[in-house]
């Protein structure tokens, strides 16, 4: 049995990780923000953290193998509608976040035999896309972290990120709220159909895991086909 840190771990892909750790038998630690978890399984925690500011995970066990930060968000318009303010509200929560996250964490990251981290960037920032500018500036900072880290962890904690195209979740909800946005969305894609919560969560997993122990510093598109495929 393994110990999980998962960052924005109430909803979307998330909650979805939790439960694919949880029904392996693993006990997970979780965060959470707007979404509060009443009910607790076995094995499994949430606590509360704002990670748009300064925050505190006094909560963390003594080891950790793994730890997953999820929280993101999607503001797409043109670039000269954009405030510097709003770009530096993007990369308070993708990039800060996850850098408060992963410092606090890391000393009991490599108490562990062999822990692994795993961020989240999105399939916008290697491939042009209108009205991603916001988005893509801050994940595109988190791909640079996320190489450099395994870097300069290696080889006691492993570092990838996965890099998603549109998934169903609370937080792309306005881009999938009817069934012609959702229609039009699956046809972008090669594979015909918009990502799950469950796709993302079963990579994630996967880099968790030993099964992936040579793995680190990559950068992984989950996307349908879409950032290769041209159908």
């Amino acid at each position: 049995m393994a110990t999980y840190l998962i960052i924005g771990g109430s909803s979307g892909i998330g909650k979805s990780l939790v439960a694919q750790l949880q029904g392996a038998g693993h006990r997970v630690v979780a965060t959470y923000r707007h979404t509060q978890v009443n009910v607790e399984g076995a094995g499994v925690s949430y606590h509360y953290a704002d990670v748009s500011g300064d925050f505190s995970l006094d909560f963390l066990p003594d080891t950790l193998d793994g730890l997953v930060y999820c929280p993101g968000s999607i503001h797409l318009k043109p670039f000269h509608r954009l405030s510097p303010e709003s770009f530096m509200e993007d990369y308070n929560i993708q990039v800060v976040g996850a850098i408060r996250t992963i410092q606090q964490a890391l000393p009991a990251l490599k108490i562990a035999e062999s822990s692994s981290i795993v961020l989240f960037s999105t399939v916008a920032v290697q491939n042009g896309f209108n009205f991603h500018s916001q988005i893509s500036a801050s994940k595109g900072a988190i791909e640079g972290l996320t190489r450099s880290l395994a870097a300069e962890f290696a080889p006691k904690v492993r570092v990838n990120c996965i890099a998603p195209s549109l998934t169903d979740t609370p937080l792309a909800s306005k881009l999938l709220n009817t069934e012609a946005k959702q229609g039009a969305n699956a046809e972008r894609h090669p594979l015909k159909r918009v990502g799950q919560a469950e796709d993302m969560a079963s990579m994630a997993h996967f880099l968790l895991s030993d099964k992936s122990s040579w793995i680190t510093g990559q950068v992984f598109p989950v996307d349908g086909g879409l950032s290769t495929i041209r159908s």
